[in-house]
């Protein structure tokens, strides 16, 4: 056994392990620590298999930004979790049977991966440079184009979350800006032990 192999079957193990104990964690914040653990653990996969790329980008968006987001959220929020794990057994059924069809797939994809393997190596070229000539070359209209669909959603989504309500004072820039300093203070003369 080299040590290639070793480090795979132990990122592997601990990938599995955390991952279990995501679901099984009684504490919320017990089980975000577990998912980030998975997290870079699967990067450490990654780099085994040679994505550099992708190892990098589960570690920082996954880990520095996705998984510390649910850490602050799970952590400010005061939910009863005891009552929401009560009614996980009401939906166990449908849950055993997504994923039977998840490991179902699964097999496939394995199955299929040998030929996908052979038919898309480049070589001579490395990992990051191989997909910026796919996503930039190749597919640039399709890349370019799902760029404007997140950004018409980013600006749908602040649209529709926008409001203007009469109680919250808001800051007005320009009315600041444009503000005559003479007129914005007055001074007064105030005796000892009078008030205003």
């Amino acid at each position: 056994m080299t040590i290639a192999d070793f480090a795979f079957y132990l990122f592997a193990i601990v990938t599995v392990a955390a991952g279990l104990m995501v679901t099984v964690a009684r504490n919320p914040v017990h089980s975000v620590l577990w998912l980030i653990l998975a997290f870079l653990s699967a990067a450490g996969l990654m780099v085994l298999l040679g994505a550099e790329f992708v190892a990098m980008l589960l570690i920082i968006v996954y880990v520095g930004a996705v998984a510390v987001l649910f850490l602050f959220v799970v952590m400010m929020l005061d939910i009863d979790f005891a009552a929401l794990k009560g009614e996980m057994a009401r939906y166990m059924p449908l849950g055993l049977l997504i994923a039977v069809v998840l490991l179902m797939q699964l097999a496939i994809g394995l199955g299929a991966w040998g030929d996908v393997q052979r038919s898309t190596t480049l070589d001579g070229v490395d990992n990051a440079r191989a997909l910026g000539m796919l996503l930039y070359d190749k597919y640039i209209y399709l890349f370019q184009a799902a760029g404007m669909i997140l950004l018409v959603a980013m600006i749908g989504a602040i649209l529709l979350t926008l409001r203007h309500r009469k109680d919250i004072k808001r800051q007005n820039v320009l009315q600041q800006m444009w503000r005559d300093p003479a007129s914005a203070m007055e001074l007064r003369d105030v005796k000892p032990g009078q008030g205003l």
